[in-house]
């Protein structure tokens, strides 16, 4: 009995040491692949690290010192804070520039965008044509467009005003007068709803037939089937499109430096926006400090608004697995 008991112990001993040997060789096999996986990488690991997270850190502490590039970097606590709300008058024209631009734009190229949409989705000979041509401007040069439409805007001579004279209207100055700028980059905005068009237009081709047939079924009508069938189906994109319109409005920039003189902001500081005041400041007076101030505040800004949306989210946008999380 003891020389059996002492076979079936080695045994297991045995087994033992096997299962730690292959533990071991699986251990070593998956620490190589852990390797292999951080060097494939590293490239972007390093590409964040040098230069998204250390100009991110350097700018949090600039926006905190008095800091000209050239001169020695001075603590001064929150002053450039205190300085947007207390002294700059052009930051607060500037943050009321772009919140307008916000509250008007992402509304409307949203509504545009669905419209379009659900208009090129009806089965109608040539339609390819049309998405398309509706589609172009999106994928044209931001430069290019601004310039065009600066000819289109032209009160004298653009296009623009020409056709309204045709059906007996006058066309306004536009880019000359404070109170029509912002309008016209807003008539602007709506020429390139196309790109938003095109994710609507794929959102609605994977709505299943069977819900507009049973809708048929029970007497519902065109405007029925599109608020409690289209709308719901497509309220991820709609909550997607949203989201990053809001984002990209705040950032607005381009539009106002390339439209204006100079990036002067326009007439009566008019197209004087968030992007554009902070970036005179960094690269005209070379406030880096106060810059880096005003970049912060913007990310506050546009952080709390997502996170708002976020919330918001949960209780209109529709998921067809019944999780709106």
């Amino acid at each position: 009995m003891k020389s059996y008991d002492t076979t079936i112990a080695r045994r297991g001993a045995g087994l033992a040491e096997k299962k730690e040997k292959t533990s071991r060789r699986r251990m070593s096999r998956q620490t190589r692949e852990n390797i292999f996986g951080y060097l494939f990488i590293s490239p972007w690991i390093i590409g964040f690290l040098g230069l998204t997270l250390g100009p991110l850190l350097f700018s949090l502490f600039a926006s905190f010192t008095d800091y000209n590039i050239t001169s020695r970097m001075n603590f001064i606590g929150l002053d450039n804070f205190k300085r947007m709300f207390t002294i700059d008058d052009l930051f607060k024209t500037s943050l009321w520039n772009t919140l307008y631009y916000v509250l008007f734009s992402v509304p409307l190229t949203t509504a545009g965008a669905i419209f379009l949409s659900v208009l090129l989705n009806q089965k109608v000979r040539g339609m390819k044509f049309f998405r398309t041509l509706y589609y172009l401007p999106a994928i044209l040069s931001g430069v290019a467009v601004y310039f065009l439409w600066m000819q289109l805007l032209s009160p004298s001579t653009g296009l623009v005003n020409t056709f309204l004279a045709w059906i007996g209207i006058e066309g306004p100055a536009w880019l000359f007068d404070p109170e029509w700028t912002k309008p016209a980059l807003l008539l602007m905005k709506m020429w390139s709803v196309g790109g938003g068009m095109l994710l609507y237009l794929a959102s609605l081709q994977g709505v299943s037939a069977s819900l507009y047939e049973a809708a048929d079924l029970d007497g519902a009508g065109v405007m029925q089937k599109f608020f409690y069938i289209t709308l719901p189906m497509i309220s991820p994109i709609i909550f997607f499109d949203v989201l990053t319109s809001t984002i990209g409005a705040f950032q607005i920039f381009q539009e106002a430096y390339v439209m204006t003189e100079n990036g002067s902001g326009g007439p009566g500081n008019s197209l004087l926006f968030y992007n554009l005041h902070m970036w005179n400041n960094a690269f005209e007076v070379f406030d880096m400090g106060y810059a880096s101030a005003m970049a912060w505040l913007l990310f506050i800004v546009v952080m709390v608004l997502t996170i708002i949306n976020m919330k918001l989210g949960k209780k209109w946008v529709h998921y067809e697995g019944g999780d709106n999380k």
